[in-house]
């Protein structure tokens, strides 16, 4: 799928059918909204017509001295049309915004809905192209819907004006009204060519702002900056940042004087042909031909014209770079599963026999290298399984194969005989609790840190806290200014509480890691536990805490624990050495140290390091 629109645009047929969505969000957003945008328009459209023929009258009027008493009437109805051409854009640009936030409520809640909905596993979330439509879908293609069908009706709008004072330039000279509707084709063309090359120059010019803000967003973030400072990177980025800015300007800048040379020549003949209509307007108004109201009607006429037109084409730009964000839009809602689903799925047991991985195979992707080859393992219920392997070889892979993020390229998953394709994705994983290694912390209170990962107890602060100090965290989030209620985040402050350092607290990595480990322990009444990883960032002192209460833990529960420091995983039952994606050894610590195999050996390189003695320097 790609990530980018074509370079050619929207075919018709596309365009039509994105037209229908776009309309069909409005409906089910605002439908007294959308129609109250439709009266304004139709009243906007036809009020310069109005206004120029009541002119006409007015003036032929007082030309003629013939109309007495109806000329106050006439002048009192300019002066209301006058009002009408003050309120009416107003009133239409607070429907606009009305409109625009309900629908793009609307669109919101369809695109997240069916992101969640549809993409269970995250196949589609780590394909880059499918990530970058996702994030130009969120960014811009929420508006999209909206900006469609504004434009849409102001394009209707422009109709309704262009085609009543084509009308009346007919009644008044059909000839000049000829020309300017033959007038209409190449500047009709020449909009659209440039609309085009709009569309193309704004696909690289969006390119290279999203490099350009990846690269400020690297001068600003404060989780690169200790690095970025330490290594001197800072006028290294900002050089980087710089030329992607240029190359944008630049872009725009060569647009921008196509489209002056363009619409300098559009309105040179737009030029030509309204001054020679008004020479001959006045001369035939001199020679009694046409009369004095039949001149300000001809000249209010032509300007509403090139009005018009203009407005018309700028409209069609406009509605087709809004259709181009929602062709993203529209790839992300209309996705297909990354995991397909049964219709009538299997209930999920409790896990009472074993999880078993026959014939495993694994890949990311028709062209990427085997992660997992033809695995074969058992995970008896009740046991302790520890996987170990240097890094690539398919643990943690298999770690989302048995969360069902992924299913296996070959072979299959079975819970107590059932296969995982089978099974609901999320009543499977409403089984298990995992910390992994890429652990979060939420920008969120300490409590609901907690509490997310269990949302049937998630107001239940007796068992979140005691999830906590079985983690060892708790008497940090204790200490913090509120307590378990302190935001775990700096991100969100008022302006008002911006400067106060007791509206937010950021938490150490280790802090941090305790708490996803927290997270896995208020799971605690799930069939398997998984840990990824779990003490990674922790000191010696803590790490050795955390594993003791993770040892208590998992006593006589399934647990998965994966782990580079061998030390942590000796008392597993089994211990699981994978290697190139296949399973290498297997047993428990002291008959795989007997084997003297891989697994020994990598225990002994890391007890090594703590046995030799430190050697002085010479």
């Amino acid at each position: 799928m790609s990530g980018r629109p074509t370079e050619s645009g929207l075919g018709p047929a596309r365009a039509c059918r994105y037209l229908r969505v776009a309309l069909g969000l409005a409906v089910r957003a605002a439908p007294g909204g959308l129609a109250a945008l439709v009266v304004l328009a139709v009243l906007a459209g036809l009020l310069p017509v109005a206004t120029a023929w009541l002119l006409k009258l007015v003036l032929d009027g007082l030309v003629r001295h013939g109309l007495g008493g109806v000329l106050v009437w006439l002048g009192v109805l300019l002066a209301l049309l006058g009002v009408a051409r003050t309120v009416l854009p107003r009133a239409a640009s607070y429907a606009k915004s009305q409109l625009g936030r309900a629908t793009r409520l609307v669109a919101f809640d369809r695109l997240f809905t069916r992101v969640v909905s549809r993409l269970r596993g995250l196949a589609r979330l780590e394909d880059p192209r499918f990530h970058d439509r996702l994030q130009l879908a969120q960014h811009n293609g929420s508006y999209a819907p909206s900006r469609v069908v504004t434009n849409a009706i102001g394009i209707g709008e422009s109709v309704l004006t262009l085609g009543g004072f084509l009308g009346t330039l007919l009644v008044v000279n059909p000839w000049l009204a000829a020309a300017l509707a033959v007038a209409v084709i190449p500047t009709a063309r020449a909009e659209l060519l440039l609309s085009r090359r709009r569309a193309r120059a704004m696909l690289r010019i969006g390119h290279a702002e999203r490099r350009q803000l990846f690269y400020a967003g690297l001068l600003s973030n404060p989780r690169e900056a200790k690095e970025i400072r330490l290594f001197g990177l800072g006028p290294f980025f900002r050089d980087r940042m710089l030329r992607e800015l240029r190359t944008a300007n630049g872009t725009q800048q060569a647009l921008d004087r196509r489209d002056l040379a363009v619409q300098a020549g559009l309105g040179l003949m737009g030029a030509v042909i309204a001054g020679g209509g008004l020479v001959w307007a006045i001369d035939a108004a001199r020679h009694g031909r046409i009369s004095v109201g039949d001149v300000s009607v001809f000249v209010a006429a032509v300007a509403g014209v090139q009005s018009g037109l203009s407005q018309i084409v700028q409209g069609l730009a406009l509605t087709h770079q809004a259709l181009l964000m929602l062709d993203h839009y529209q790839a992300v809602v209309t996705v297909q599963p990354d995991l397909p689903a049964p219709a009538e799925p299997s209930a999920v047991p409790a896990l009472g026999h074993a999880i078993e991985l026959r014939d495993v195979w694994f890949r990311y992707g028709p062209d990427r290298p085997w992660v997992l080859r033809g695995v074969d393992l058992t995970i008896p219920a009740g046991s302790s399984l520890a996987l170990v392997g240097l890094n690539g070889a398919g643990k943690s892979t298999i770690v989302k194969l048995l969360c069902r993020l992924y299913d296996p390229s070959r072979g299959s998953i079975h819970w107590d005989g059932l296969d995982l394709r089978d099974l609901d994705p999320d009543r499977l994983r409403e089984r298990i609790g995992a910390v992994f290694q890429d652990f979060v912390q939420y920008e969120l209170p300490a409590r609901e840190n907690i509490g997310v990962g269990d949302l049937s107890v998630f107001d239940d602060s007796t068992r979140i806290e005691r999830a906590a100090r079985l983690a060892g965290i708790h008497e940090t989030l204790a200490a913090l200014p509120a307590g378990y209620d302190t935001p775990l985040t700096r991100m969100f402050q008022d302006n008002a509480d911006r400067d106060d350092p007791e509206t937010g607290v950021l938490l150490s990595g280790g802090q941090g890691q305790r708490l996803a480990l927290a997270r896995a322990f208020l799971r605690d009444r799930r069939d398997l536990l998984i840990l990824d990883e779990p003490s990674a960032g922790l000191d010696a002192d803590a790490e050795a805490t955390v594993h003791a209460r993770i040892r208590e833990h998992r006593r006589h529960r399934t647990s998965l624990l994966i782990s580079h420091r061998l030390n942590t995983v000796r008392d597993a039952d089994r211990i699981v050495v994978l290697a190139g994606g296949r399973l290498a050894e297997q047993g428990d610590h002291a008959s795989l140290i007997e084997l003297g195999g891989e697994y020994a050996r990598l225990f002994a390189l890391q007890a090594r390091g703590y046995a030799e003695p430190v050697r002085s320097a010479p």
